[in-house]
């Protein structure tokens, strides 16, 4: 079976100060994905760039909002990019496809599997996939937090073996890399490790996100079995050195051995499409976190927050506050607050469609 990876290229990479495209920089990284192809190796890429790009082409009238300027600029700025993966890839002899996605087309199963089905061809017949959110059409609440979150639910949704995640710096430091005595964490087990207090919260000028996002979305997918990668995307060769194991300074998030199924990880990366909350007793929160396989029974749940359908994604959430997992409900929140504590009801959340957080 081929080896997949899931490639993702920061807007920090992609653009030089000024806002316009660094086409240096983007021909090597594709140069060393065209390498990879070649060798047998499934990419698919997750690229931002768009709103940056965008930028250096236009002069808006009058100020505009935030998401004004989201929208124009990346309406603008997702052809002019397109166009240079399709132009630098097809020098390669590789053709590359374009897909946009917004948050809201990972929020039902069915949107879900109609996207990895479009990808699964794409790759089956040597088509590269880019990756990227939708800014033109995405608003506030169906944001992603940026591509980092991207790049993880599209690992997952693929069965990614590997996720590389290029940024601007090496990778996960004690402390700002500038000072004295900072140091790269240069593995971290997400099940052992809690390092989240020593990461810096800046965020670069063009992008959305930070090292707290990659941080996040790299211990999830790694819980999930994904080798999570986090390295500087300027460094020559980085995408080559790394598949071939050579020692690059980065952050390497050390998989879990236990893999998770399809459902599960589309659960898992579900959070930010929550309608509700379910809260669980104590006795009810320590069969979930134990390693029995077992489901959210109605004999355990002690309060229904919001309104949501059967089917949609709910927040579990134990007596003192804390989420503890997260999970597809058989129930309405109307039909859930008839069975709260009640015995020999049908399972509030099955197991199948349960993901908890240990």
């Amino acid at each position: 079976m081929k080896e997949r990876i899931v490639v993702k290229i920061g807007s920090q990479i992609l653009s030089r100060k000024d806002g316009t495209l660094d086409l240096t920089r983007m021909s090597a990284l594709v140069d060393q994905i065209a390498e990879l192809h070649k060798n047998n190796i499934e990419v698919i890429l997750v690229s931002s760039g768009a709103v940056a790009s965008g930028k250096s082409e236009i002069k808006a009238k009058a100020k505009l909002d935030t998401i004004s300027a989201r929208q124009l600029y990346s309406s603008i700025g997702q052809v002019k990019l397109i166009n240079r993966y399709y132009d630098l890839f097809h020098q390669q002899g590789i053709i590359c496809g374009q897909i946009l996605v917004t948050k809201e087309d990972f929020a039902t199963r069915r949107h879900y599997l109609n996207q990895r089905n479009c990808m699964s061809v794409m790759l089956d017949n040597k088509v590269i996939p880019i990756v990227n959110e939708n800014d033109a059409i995405s608003v506030n609440e169906l944001m992603f937090t940026d591509n980092d979150e991207l790049s993880g639910l599209v690992a997952a949704m693929m069965g990614a073996k590997k996720l590389i995640i290029l940024s601007n710096i090496d990778g996960i430091y004690s402390d700002n890399p500038n000072n004295p005595g900072a140091y790269i964490f240069r593995e971290i087990d997400a099940k052992k490790d809690d390092i989240e207090n020593c990461i810096q919260s800046s965020k670069s000028a063009t992008g959305r996100g930070g090292m707290t996002t990659k941080y996040n979305v790299a211990r999830r997918a790694a819980e999930e079995g994904i080798e999570v990668i986090i390295a500087n995307g300027r460094r020559d060769n980085i995408l080559v050195d790394l598949i071939k194991g050579k020692d690059v300074v980065s952050t390497r998030f050390k998989p879990s051995g236990k893999g998770t199924n399809s459902i599960k990880k589309w659960i898992a990366h579900s959070e930010g499409f929550t309608k509700g909350e379910i809260h669980i007793n104590k006795c009810a929160a320590e069969v979930l976190l134990s390693d029995k396989a077992v489901s959210l029974l109605p004999v355990g749940v002690t309060k229904i927050s919001g309104n949501f359908e059967a089917d949609d994604i709910v927040r579990i959430i134990d007596e003192k506050g804390k989420q503890v997992g997260i999970g597809r409900t058989s129930y309405s929140s109307e039909k859930a607050k008839e069975t709260i504590g009640k015995n020999n009801k049908k399972a509030i959340v099955h197991y199948d469609y349960l993901y908890i957080e240990k």
